[in-house]
């Protein structure tokens, strides 16, 4: 019999023996910010608490995806009904049109829809699906945006590819993107007629957060006509969490194809694309473009997204606004307060944050090489003055902040006096 670990640190110790680097997904293993990873063993609202007990206030919310907070209980209902039902089938269900039917009368230019199981499914198939579709080979990417670990996609990413200092990953050979190009963000780059298609996080929130300049995303959508490409928004972490019809909706720029991520499914393993039918019947079995998965439309995460969506209306899109404004604007003063260098970014429900000194006030990122030049060093002895003070943020800094409906206005104030306290410490 296994036995059960009770602290942090034996987890851990445990974990490296049969885990690569103890984890799996690289940032958790708190490489770039040092210390010992907490191991969560349950979580409610706005926290997360660890094995040893220990609560904090989380503002990591599964990298956007827990926008109602942790365990809600319309999720976790929905999630218990579901599994009594079982929980594989490899076979249609209901709730997978259902929930179809709701992200296509939701994102714009969506008219049907292909379910797979995460973020990086919905990219990688996106892909073969405009060069499918276009005939084409070239796909353009912007430096710092991370679309999943699909090896055409990982070139310049960002998100864990910038906190591990990497431009791309061993093991993908030259061949495999031989036909990606890399622009820069915010500059609207050349297409010919090689080009497929251009992928873009339409808000940048992998390399902090960096949001599109004017006309950037106008001008993507002007040139891809021209050039007869495809445009592809990564919506993974905008889909659903910026609005209902996220950052197409917000930006008002209809891309060709939109692609989803666990939001879409209250935070369990699901993504998903979209676009109008004539792109998307070029997908197996209608097409030629072949893309399947056993658990694509998994019986659990279509409950919960369901039941997820189901509470996000224009209302609480509205709260969740306000909250994060109410954390954005806190933030900055107490950073201030504390002398602690950065600059704050705000994209509607989303929060960035950027450590060191700016050349001027009002100072925000506008591609790549503007995010690298945040102070790691000052973002981790941040991170560890905020875990000893019971706040989570991301153990990277090139993440975003998430704050949640379940962080009231209290929570936050309470979040921002420990914030004040802790950056003021960081410096000592």
């Amino acid at each position: 019999m296994i036995e059960p670990r009770s602290t942090n640190a034996d987890l851990f110790e445990a974990a490296q023996r049969v885990i690569p680097g103890g984890v799996n997904s690289p940032v958790r293993a708190f490489g770039s910010v040092g210390g010992t990873p907490y191991f969560v063993a349950r979580a409610e609202g706005p926290y997360v608490i660890d094995v040893e007990g220990r609560r904090h206030l989380d503002f990591v919310q599964s990298y956007g995806a827990i926008i109602l907070g942790h365990a809600h209980p319309a999720v976790t209902d929905a999630i218990a009904k579901a599994a009594a039902d079982g929980t594989s089938y490899g076979a249609p269900t209901q709730r997978e049109v259902l929930l179809a039917e709701l992200i296509a009368e939701a994102a714009p230019g969506v008219q049907q829809v292909r379910l797979v199981s995460s973020g990086t499914e919905a990219t990688m198939t996106a892909v073969r699906l405009a060069r499918g579709y276009t005939g084409r080979p070239r796909i353009v990417k912007f430096a710092g945006c991370y679309h999943g670990h699909a090896d055409a996609l990982l070139a310049a990413g960002g998100s864990g590819v910038a906190t591990l200092g990497l431009s791309g990953s061993a093991g993908v050979p030259p061949s495999a993107v031989a036909d990606t190009v890399v622009a820069p963000y915010n500059e609207v780059p050349e297409l010919d007629d090689r080009v497929a298609a251009v992928v873009v996080e339409p808000v940048a929130a992998n390399m902090g957060l960096v949001p599109p300049a004017p006309g950037f995303l106008e001008g993507l959508r002007a040139a891809c006509d021209d050039a007869g490409a495809l445009l592809i928004f990564d919506e993974v972490i905008t889909g659903f969490r910026l609005g209902r019809g996220g950052a197409a909706e917000r930006f008002g720029v209809t891309p060709d194809i939109s692609c989803f991520g666990k939001v879409i499914g209250g935070g369990l393993p699901i993504g998903a694309l979209g676009a109008r039918s004539e792109i998307m019947e070029t997908l197996a079995p209608t097409g030629a473009v072949y893309q399947a998965g056993t658990l694509s439309g998994n019986p659990l995460a279509t409950a919960a997204g369901l039941a997820a969506l189901d509470l996000l209306t224009p209302a609480a899109y509205a709260e969740l606004e306000a909250r994060a404004g109410q954390f954005a604007d806190g933030l900055r003063a107490a950073l201030t307060r504390s002398d602690f260098d950065a600059a704050v970014v705000q994209v509607g429900t989303l929060v960035g944050l950027y450590c060191g000194p700016v050349a001027e006030p009002g100072w925000i990122p506008v591609d790549y090489d503007d995010a690298r030049t945040t102070d790691e060093q000052a973002y981790a002895r941040l991170h560890a003055e905020l875990l000893k003070r019971g706040v989570a943020f991301a153990p990277g800094a090139y993440e975003a902040i998430f704050v949640s409906l379940a962080h009231s206005p209290d929570i936050i104030d309470e979040a921002l006096a420990q914030i004040a306290d802790a950056a003021a410490a960081s410096q000592a």
